[in-house]
């Protein structure tokens, strides 16, 4: 893909593909689980767990029916420390920026907590370039639901025949399989290049920087 093949509208996931949050992330994953009785899973266990919703990475560690109360939990627990070890990924803001510069729209679409992940955006400027940021609350759905997408596309008030989607993870794979539009995967997250391209992704590559590379900005 070359400048002239620039898409319409870019959607992007968050943790793993914009930030690494993951320290903060763990810690109140562990403080949660224990609080139920239960040892602490792996980092790298909870790690490959994520991109899906909360519910998802609560339910592969607790009984059934503890879920729904470490969920509620979970969401009175991280504010108070996420933004501890938060750092923004390589390529991130500049690509944002170059995205912007080019009148390409841009919105957030992720699992994470909608309330959680406006709260990043702010704190990492992203929400001057990236107006719309949906995130997991704030509808019924959640990726790789189509009708999740439907809900961002929907708020970002256009009609768009080329959209992209940078992930990191299968489930963001999945989420754009399910809305017919491309994703681009970087292998920032907790997955392989490999894993990423078996799953289905357009392209994929090791960091952001190399699609402002592809695409020429």
């Amino acid at each position: 893909m070359n400048k002239a093949s620039l898409p319409d509208l870019v959607l992007w996931d968050m943790d793993g593909t914009l930030i690494d949050q993951t320290d903060s992330i763990i810690r109140c994953y562990h403080e949660v689980i224990e609080s139920f009785g239960f040892s602490k899973p792996s980092p790298l266990d909870i790690k490959r767990s994520l991109g899906g919703p909360l519910t998802y990475t609560l339910s592969l560690f607790l009984p059934e029916d503890s879920v729904e109360a470490a969920h509620i939990l979970f969401k009175e627990t991280f504010p108070k420390y996420m933004f501890e070890g938060m750092v923004i990924l390589e390529g991130a803001m500049d690509l944002i920026k170059k995205l912007n510069s080019q009148d390409i729209p841009q919105a957030i679409i992720t699992n994470k907590q909608g309330v959680n992940a406006r709260a990043v955006s702010k704190k990492c400027g992203f929400d001057q370039y990236i107006n719309v940021c949906i995130g997991n609350g704030d509808n019924p759905y959640q990726k790789p639901q189509i009708e999740f997408t439907e809900a961002v596309i929907q708020a970002m008030g256009g009609d768009y025949k080329n959209i992209v989607l940078i992930g990191d993870s299968p489930t963001d794979v999945q989420t754009a399989l399910n809305y017919k539009a491309d994703c681009f995967a970087v292998s920032t997250g907790s997955h392989s290049q490999h894993e990423l391209a078996e799953a289905g992704a357009e392209k994929v590559f090791s960091n952001l920087n190399e699609i402002i590379q592809l695409w020429a900005l």
